[in-house]
């Protein structure tokens, strides 16, 4: 859906919820002990209802961080072996490959593709023209049709650039 129908959608439906949440969280904090365990999580709610109600506001916005979590999911999961690095700077580095490799997916790319196509023509690209070759900047060239993912990428909800598409999907 575009962001201005779910922006009107959210302040037709979700508001209305998001404000009487909001009143009930205030009324259930003067009900309860100051000091429980379930007033201090009210409290935490509470605190953080200014920031979650910027995804009313813009219809670009969704209401949930998953997106953000699948992408470091694969950091949390090998955390030991980044100590494996050798350094800050090949931590660095690691991390920057990494960035490169989520923003490939996010932008419809098969990063081991895409990794692939610009290792082999990167040592004869203009310095100046480096950026043509990140994800979001890979042209639509008949001959890298391996670069579309059998499977749809999910969409980063904030990316001004669009999603990476090629004509058909790559042979199996």
């Amino acid at each position: 859906k575009p962001p201005d129908l779910k922006k009107a959608v959210r302040e037709e439906k979700a508001k209305p919820q998001f404000e009487d949440l909001q009143g009930w969280l205030q009324g259930q904090l003067t009900r309860l002990p100051a000091r429980s365990a379930l007033a201090g999580a009210i409290r935490y709610a509470v605190t953080r209802m200014k920031r979650l109600e910027v995804y009313l506001q813009d219809g670009r916005l969704a209401i949930d961080n998953n997106t953000a979590e699948r992408s470091v999911r694969g950091i949390a999961l090998g955390r030991k072996n980044w100590l494996l690095s050798g350094s800050d700077a090949g931590g660095e580095r690691a991390a920057n490959i990494y960035t490169l490799i989520e923003t490939a997916k996010l932008n419809g790319i098969d990063p081991q593709a895409w990794l692939t196509h610009v290792l082999t023509i990167i040592a004869d690209h203009p310095i100046n023209r480096i950026e043509e070759l990140l994800p979001w900047n890979v042209k639509a060239d008949p001959e890298l049709h391996d670069l579309a993912p059998s499977v749809s990428a999910p969409q980063n909800l904030l990316s001004r650039k669009p999603p990476f598409q090629y004509g058909k999907a790559p042979a199996q």
